[in-house]
């Protein structure tokens, strides 16, 4: 278990800003600050950002517990930036990864004349086949050449391969043949990653596991040298605690280590951090059907959670490519600040469109006076009156002139438009797509989100939020007491975490009970050393169990909670409705009478962090409104078709109790809040603004 220290310090690193939340473990209070990301080396950013919070090296050495997001794995995958990556897979099954799912996609790819896949990450020229074959069951029918092992190594080393991935038929039930061919590799290449897929994910489907080995290869040397560097400038800056940590997809934390070898879990590791404090956020509250909506300067990222539970993905997209290990279902589009807005011609007409590319942070929006020409989502924001440009997240000043003069030049002028009508027209247009995305985790999946409350973080999430919760008719919008920072604040609220999984097909009514308990110790066994290994103790040790469940014939499965306790045939029989009731909930029927199958076993492992209690606003806050008030400024609203003056308010005054009248703005370090007309907006006794229409 991690040590007590003075300190615990959380870094979420995106694409155009660095989020940092420090924990005092004995005055239970938390620091926040905020600096441009630096995207060529995003160590360096982290660094600044920790000596800027802690008065390092002083500070630093009394850290005890440090944890990272970060998008370094995303954008190697979406950038196609990762390592040369070489692949052994089974003589005669090469085209499993060319063939993937054998379809094109679904929705806009079904109708688009010019849909490619994506380019294959180990290239058929990097791929060989390697005689061996085991049968379904594991049994070994052709033995391995290890020969050709060798042989394949050597030309790899030649062509200058940086990782391997091996993939053979049916290792997920024998991994011999991959371990023997990696202990060939190792000796041959022993400065090159090699990802086994029986290490990686020993689990049914051939391609999915494919795609997520040599994923995971991809991915390896990349992470793993920025982990090496950052690790090292931890250690020069003072931070001496062993307890480093990287968030994971599954919304649980992992150590530098594992995280390098099990890159392919990191690729989400950023906004997982974000639906993690949504949801504790939400429930310190007292609400638990939540919308967590996270849009920062690159991306907008929305998750679902339903009575406090966020859902968890077994099988996701990523950029085309599929990932098969366990990850929170995130959906993300191309909305963030640094946005890019552009006419595009259409033949005789001219149309308005905002994204997918984005400015970052260098040289970011036009207001930022760093270099860039292109007006964004943040430039808009900036003209319309409800970003303050004598204080922006970071620090920043933002020179309005600029970005007035390049949307009247690049938007308004071409489309025959005013200044502020472009730019509300920029803001409806980045809504929309917002809309969109929330529904496609909600509506679209039959939930009613007049039950859900939208809470809305990162630094342009609150600015946005109230007209996406308007539109699309959510209940309220919680806006946390530290918007900009809260995916950082999310490390510091998560367990240490490790999925295992054993795929083993095992017809429901002929299940030997005590064969699926072998199997279920056997991963909690793994799980149990794992975590001992990383310093955690018996009792903060907490494993949980669970089935993937499908009808006999079935192409997929539900994975259903299983209980902690042997498996019996009681436990199994409500194991097995408990899966029917999930598949009418997800799929709109069930067949209770039909025969199933279980198809994996899945064991989580939790390395149990101490609590960190959300703090609470002192008691001798004032509720006065007006006490925090520090200005006026005018502003653009598309609902009153004019700018009109309004209150701006500086959120570190404002205590519980206190009562905010729309329209209004809410300004403070890490985000500004818009409080749109005929909306209330009241602070809580945790600091979070609950907006709802003044008429509810």
């Amino acid at each position: 278990m991690p040590h007590a220290a003075r300190w615990r310090v959380a870094v979420d690193t995106g694409g155009t800003f660095s989020d940092f939340v420090c924990y005092d473990e004995g005055r239970r209070e938390l620091t926040i600050t905020k600096l441009p990301s630096t995207p060529h080396n995003p160590a360096e950013a982290i660094v600044a950002g920790v000596e800027r919070l802690l008065a390092a090296p002083a500070g630093a050495a009394e850290i005890g517990f440090f944890l990272h997001g970060t998008t370094v794995g995303t954008n190697a995958l979406l950038e196609e930036k990762g390592a040369r990556t070489g692949l052994l897979i089974t003589r005669g099954f090469r085209g499993i990864y060319e063939v993937q799912e054998q379809m094109r996609g679904y929705g806009p790819a079904l109708f688009d004349f010019y849909f490619r896949k994506p380019p294959l990450l180990a290239r058929p020229r990097e791929t060989y086949e390697i005689t061996e074959r085991l049968d379904a069951a594991g049994n070994v029918l052709q033995p391995i050449v290890l020969d050709e092992v060798r042989a394949a190594a050597r030309r790899l080393r030649a062509q200058g391969v940086q990782s391997v991935a091996v993939c053979f038929l049916h290792a997920f039930r024998n991994p011999t043949h991959e371990r023997q061919a990696a202990a060939v590799l190792r000796a041959e290449l022993p400065d090159v990653p090699v990802s086994l897929s029986s290490e990686v994910l020993p689990q049914i489907r051939e391609y999915y596991r494919l795609s997520t080995t040599v994923i995971n290869a991809y991915l390896r040397p990349v992470l793993g040298r920025y982990l090496e560097g950052l690790a090292a400038r931890l250690d020069a800056l003072g931070v001496r605690t062993p307890q480093r940590y990287l968030m994971q997809s599954n919304g649980g934390v992992a150590s530098f280590a594992a995280g390098a070898a099990r890159a392919v879990t990191t690729i989400l590791s950023g906004p997982a951090g974000g639906v993690m404090a949504g949801t504790a956020i939400g429930a310190a509250a007292g609400y638990r059907d939540l919308v967590t909506f996270d849009m920062g300067g690159t991306s907008c990222d929305v998750a679902l959670i339903v009575d406090g539970q966020p859902g968890v993905a077994a099988l996701s997209a990523i950029g085309g490519r599929h990932v098969a290990v366990p990850m929170l279902d995130i959906h993300t589009v191309s909305a963030g600040g640094g946005t890019i807005a552009r006419v595009v011609e259409l033949g005789a007409l001219r149309q308005l469109r905002v994204g997918p590319d984005s400015a970052g942070a260098s040289p970011g929006p036009v207001c930022y006076r760093q270099g860039g020409t292109d007006p964004t989502v943040t430039d808009a924001d900036l003209v319309l009156g409800y970003l303050n440009p004598e204080r922006f997240a970071g620090g920043l000043r933002l020179d309005r002139a600029a970005a007035e003069a390049a949307i009247r030049e690049r938007i308004a002028a071409p489309l025959g438009l005013d200044v502020l009508r472009a730019a509300a027209g920029i803001v409806q247009v980045i809504d929309v797509k917002m809309q969109e995305a929330v529904k496609a985790i909600s509506t679209r999946r039959g939930h009613d989100l007049r039950d859900f409350t939208l809470v809305a973080f990162g630094g342009a999430g609150p600015v946005h939020a109230a007209r996406v919760a308007r539109e699309l008719g959510l209940a309220r919008v919680l806006v946390p007491r530290y918007p900009g920072c809260t995916s950082a604040l999310g490390l510091l609220l998560a367990d240490v975490r490790h999925d295992y999984v054993r795929s083993h097909l095992d017809p429901v009514e002929r299940l030997d009970c005590e064969q699926a308990n072998a199997l279920f110790a056997a991963l909690e066994a793994e799980a149990r050393a794992d975590l001992e290994r990383e310093g955690f103790a018996p009792e903060a040790i907490r494993l949980e169990r669970y089935l993937d469940f499908r009808y006999a014939g079935q192409g997929y499965d539900v994975t259903v909670s299983a209980p902690s306790g042997p498996l019996t045939p009681e436990t199994l029989a409500t194991t097995r409705r408990a899966f029917d009731r999930l598949h009418e909930q997800q799929f709109g029927h069930a067949a209770p009478g039909e025969p199933a199958e279980i198809v994996s076993y899945r064991v989580v492992g939790r390395g149990l962090v101490p609590r960190l209690e959300l703090p609470r606003l002192p008691s001798s806050s004032t509720s006065d409104a007006e006490a925090a008030m520090v200005g006026t400024r005018a502003a653009y609203f598309p609902e009153l078709g004019r700018a009109v003056d309004c209150a701006r308010y500086d959120r570190e005054r404002l205590g519980p109790g206190a009562v905010l009248h729309g329209p209004c703005i809410v300004e403070q370090l890490d985000s500004t809040t818009v409080v749109l007309p005929g909306q209330v907006a009241q602070v809580d006794t945790y600091g979070n603004l609950i907006l709802t229409n003044a008429d509810a």
